[in-house]
């Protein structure tokens, strides 16, 4: 089957809760990166309402081949860099601003031989940059233990042990190079989905997708240098889709603005490092019904926001963060 053609790269993309970005980072001037380029959405929107330049990061090729046609109109304004954006720091300093859309993009989904999505068949691939370890690899390499715990902490599947044991059995049998033929293995394993329940290989797929691209480490590493990136004053803007990348985002943003607080008041105060950030809101900024209804995958999108202090930037540990590890066995 021939893959799906990407939608017309020429209009232009309005990825989700990009309206209550501009408002939380108003006025916007300077120079911004954008770490997830993706369609370009943000990029465009933050040229648009003010920018003097955005440094447009992304790991995957595609999307600056999907770019060509309209980046041009921006002339210097827009700077592409391929890259991760675990090191911003080393494509901007003094940053104005910074945003993120940690969600999969629409492109890569769109694409069989991406090997992204259950819904079409394709190579078992996933991967963003399109070179190292493939989810294929993984499913076919990984010890049974292994691939449960990667579905089990990435991908919150509580039928990991279960669904680990029958990837072992089958690619036995014939090694497991196809989006479809994983998918029914996945199927076999737990009930079928009723009307409005999510495809029951979506938790599976997710977490292989996390582990071929190191998502978690990258948002951690990320976050990190977003502090070492942004100038005092900038401002830091990140959209999460699920529920252990937005504790990571908000656990991050509130060490570093220093308002984790004391467990025991009458313990002794703890010295603490002055404040990285200061906090636009302690509450996510979630879509309101309008945009849920233009774009249901605004659904599950939280949006946190922070302003850079002057204080130095400084590590901090990825365990304080909630950040999932899986130990290979």
């Amino acid at each position: 089957m021939a893959a799906a053609a990407p939608s017309d790269t020429s209009a232009p993309h309005i990825p989700v809760l990009l309206p209550s970005i501009l408002k939380a980072v108003a006025p916007v001037t300077g120079v911004w990166l954008d770490g997830t380029f993706g369609a370009g959405g943000y990029t465009r929107g933050l040229l648009e309402a003010g920018a003097d330049k955005v440094i447009a990061v992304d790991r995957d090729p595609l999307a600056f081949e999907m770019a060509a046609d309209w980046s041009g109109q921006y002339g210097a304004r827009l700077v592409q860099q391929q890259g991760v954006f675990s090191k911003m720091d080393t494509f901007g300093t003094d940053l104005d601003g910074v945003v993120l859309d940690l969600g999969v993009s629409s492109m890569q989904l769109d694409l069989a031989e991406r090997g992204f999505s259950f819904m079409r068949d394709g190579p078992l691939d996933m991967r963003m940059s399109q070179n190292g370890v493939s989810a294929a690899d993984i499913v076919n390499d990984a010890a049974e233990e292994t691939l449960a715990n990667i579905l089990f902490h990435y991908g919150e599947e509580r039928a990991s042990r279960r669904i680990a044991k029958a990837i072992v059995r089958e690619r036995a049998l014939d090694p497991i190079t196809t989006t479809l033929r994983l998918a029914s293995i996945i199927e076999g394993c737990l009930p079928r989905a009723k009307p409005g329940q999510s495809h029951p290989a979506t938790r599976s797929f997710q977490a292989l997708r996390i582990a071929v691209n190191n998502e978690y480490g990258e948002l951690f590493q990320g976050l990190m240098a977003a502090e070492r990136a942004l100038a005092p004053g900038g401002k830091l803007a990140v959209v999460t889709f699920h529920s252990v990348e937005d504790r990571m985002v908000k656990r991050f943003l509130t060490a570093r603005a220093g308002a984790g607080g004391n467990a025991n008041r009458y313990a002794p105060q703890i010295e603490q490092d002055p404040p990285a950030f200061t906090l636009k809101s302690r509450k996510a900024v979630a879509a309101d019904a309008a945009e849920i209804a233009a774009n249901p995958r605004a659904r599950s999108a939280k949006l946190r926001v922070a302003e850079r202090t002057d204080a130095p930037a400084q590590e901090i540990d990825a365990k304080a963060i909630g950040m999932p590890m899986v130990k290979e066995v």
